[in-house]
């Protein structure tokens, strides 16, 4: 695929939106531009339904209650992690797929969290008024005393989650509050053979033939929780031409950020993330080679690594293309004339030069953060979990709105599950993956470097991190618990080696934790803010913010896409699998598709692609009609949306979609799951 197919879509960025772009905000919904495109208007309780109908996969997925006994649909991806932790020698789920025949068969996942959007409110003058007349470094400091303070009096329990979301890049801050749902069980999972047919060579591409869903259930009290929005089901699907919607929570996008720092993302971090994620995909592969075992537990990590670097490459391919700066830049130069003449917006005229400045320092920082704080040298659970507890000890001694972001109270319950998680941890894959991060911690800070020194003593990394998995106990949650619950004294007294590491380098980590977000974070974060203040006044707010992992909503069509001189149609069939299937993997058919082939209708819809605006963390978003029924379920987009962080064109970037009655006929006729699809079609 030539660059330029992936960037002409982007040279329009100056211009107005598009008609379908934009991850809307629930609060904020163009229900107007709806009406003037489509001839439908949604209503503030056709919104409210949809919101309450939508989940979010803490972990970092999407999904939507499909039945009134809280029953979630969401991708296979999605779950991946929870079939394999429950996966074992002699029963490889991932393999085998899953499914609950009956309610007691359904399966806890050790950390799944599921998070309902219940409220959102407006806190953006409580914030501003907590940074008014500070420094950058203090006004940081107080904005996240502030987050800290609002969140703690909204969450009234451990099964309400708060989250203050900045939106705009800080022009606007919400209160969003969530019921959360830990109990969460595995109903149905197929196997990893149709879920993610067609492999890394078909990721990203369309045509496709996979069935990437799965199903959990939310429990309350040891029981099924009652959740009386959901979507119903379409039996009969869509067609070419359909307005569709979609709701979920994408990632992150960067459409606002400055050329600043888009150039410094292309020309430095993504260059380390790309060349990152090609080793270490070279390291797991041959880690998988070693053995059966090896391949099952490693197989996780790996598919992630593959989805990243590929979609890393497609954002590459978009940021290398001159024509996208060009055309940033000059939209850029046009905004900052603008703000220069106004009066109402002058004090935000020098912002994009202060941001450029907090970048490059951030250039100079960023090595040793992503190394030191966020982990990366030290690519272990069991370094995960000690951290964990070192951290939470340290910070539970402190006023709530003074602990780092991560250890406030209304976090303390996803920080429990993780930490007493039940799922399972291997020695050689622990080894493995710690050895491998030693080495390039080591590679990058260099031999010479007192943290190195300090770490690796005259040990190889290898030698060290196979003696710390030997040693530790921090593989048993029960040992986990005892030092949580024994707080600064346990740790004090713990001979665990992964505890001393943390100890031994926890100093360094905060301290370039602070310097990086007085130095980088704060001034970015204030002249953002004074960027989206300015914007305000000359445009209003009717743009669409960056994504931001929270519910947004977006609107589009079922609609192929022109290609080659083509028209790529927007649908396959289930006969075009059989018709992919060359019976070697990442073209092999699972057996239960084969033998079940002359039970199929081959002419049943089983992909499908849409115009609408999606992300990353939009997997497992639900595509619905305008009744809000259930007509698909997304999975990926097409190689063209890869520059869908930085823009959007509705010609060429297509989400990609399970239909639902591929769904349902698989259900029906190979999987024998009649009590599901019951469910599912509301009888």
């Amino acid at each position: 695929m030539r660059a330029t197919a992936l960037i002409a879509p982007l040279l329009l960025l100056a211009a107005a939106a598009q008609a379908d772009e934009g991850m809307w905000t629930f609060n904020r919904f163009p229900a107007d531009q709806v009406q003037a495109a489509y001839g439908f208007k949604p209503d503030a309780a056709w919104l409210d339904r949809v919101r309450l109908a939508s989940v979010r996969l803490a972990q970092g997925c999407s999904g939507s209650f499909v039945s009134g006994e809280g029953l979630v649909m969401t991708n296979h991806h999605c779950v991946h992690a929870c079939v394999e932790q429950l996966s074992t020698p002699e029963q490889d789920r991932v393999a085998q797929g899953f499914l609950a025949k009956a309610r007691p068969d359904e399966v806890k996942c050790p950390d799944l969290e599921v998070n309902q959007l219940v409220k959102i409110t407006d806190v953006t003058d409580r914030i501003a008024a907590a940074v008014a007349g500070k420094s950058d470094a203090d006004a940081n400091a107080a904005r996240k005393a502030e987050m800290s303070r609002i969140e703690k009096a909204c969450a009234t329990s451990d099964a309400v989650r708060c989250d203050v979301v900045s939106l705009y890049e800080g022009g606007v801050y919400d209160l969003y509050e969530y019921r959360r749902y830990q109990d969460v069980r595995l109903v149905f999972a197929p196997e990893l053979a149709i879920a993610f047919f067609g492999g890394d060579p078909d990721n990203f591409n369309f045509p496709r033939y996979a069935l990437d869903s799965a199903f959990v259930r939310v429990y309350e009290g040891d029981k099924p929780a009652a959740t009386p929005n959901f979507f119903a089901w379409s039996e009969a699907g869509t067609k070419a031409g359909d307005l569709t919607f979609v709701t979920g929570h994408p990632g992150r996008t960067s459409r606002l950020k400055t050329v600043a720092e888009l150039a410094s993302f292309r020309n430095k971090a993504l260059l380390r993330r790309l060349l990152w994620l090609s080793e270490l995909r070279g390291a797991l592969a041959e880690y998988g080679h070693r053995g059966a075992e090896q391949a099952r537990h490693s197989r996780t990590w790996l598919f992630y690594v593959e989805n990243g670097l590929k979609a890393y490459r497609g954002e590459a391919q978009a940021l290398l293309e001159p024509a996208l700066l060009a055309a940033k830049e000059a939209a850029e130069k046009a905004l900052r004339a603008r703000v220069a003449a106004d009066p109402r917006t002058k004090d935000a005229a020098g912002a994009w030069d202060a941001i450029a400045a907090a970048v490059r320092k951030g250039e100079d920082l960023q090595i040793r953060y992503d190394l030191l704080e966020r982990g990366r040298g030290f690519q272990s659970d069991l370094f995960g979990h000690a951290r964990t507890l070192v951290r939470l000890a340290a910070e539970q001694a402190r006023p709530n709105e003074e602990r780092l972001r991560e250890y406030t109270d209304g976090n303390l319950p996803a920080i429990e599950q993780e930490l007493l998680s039940a799922a399972p941890l291997y020695d050689e894959f622990e080894a493995f993956k710690l050895a491998w991060s030693l080495t390039k911690l080591r590679e990058q800070l260099g031999p010479d470097d007192a943290l190195v020194k300090q770490v690796l003593g005259n040990e190889t990394p290898d030698a060290l991190a196979a003696r710390l998995v030997k040693e530790s106990t921090l593989k048993d949650p029960a040992a986990r618990k005892a030092l949580r619950d024994g707080g600064a004294a346990a740790l004090a007294a713990s001979k665990d080696p992964f505890i001393a590491l943390v100890k031994a380098i926890d100093a360094e980590a905060r301290a370039v934790r602070k310097a990086y977000e007085d130095e980088v974070e704060a001034p970015i974060r204030k002249n953002h803010e004074l960027i989206a203040r300015a914007r305000f006044a000359l445009e209003g707010t009717n743009r669409y913010p960056d994504a931001t992992f929270t519910l947004r909503l977006s609107y589009g069509a079922v609609q192929g896409w022109p290609e080659g001189g083509r028209m790529v149609e927007p649908f396959t069939t289930i006969a075009g699998a059989f018709g992919r299937h060359t019976g070697a993997d990442p073209f092999a058919l699972p057996a239960s598709w084969l033998k079940a082939k002359d039970a199929l209708d081959g002419k049943t819809p089983f992909n499908l692609v849409t115009t609408n605006d999606i992300i990353g963390g939009n997997s497992g978003s639900p595509v619905i009609d305008k009744d809000a029924r259930i007509v698909g379920l997304i999975f990926d987009g097409n190689i063209h949306s890869l520059g869908g962080d930085h823009g959007f064109d509705a010609r060429l970037n297509r989400a990609v979609a399970v239909d639902a009655r591929a769904i349902l006929h698989a259900l029906d006729r190979i999987y024998g799951a009649k009590a599901l699809a019951t469910e599912l079609r509301g009888r």
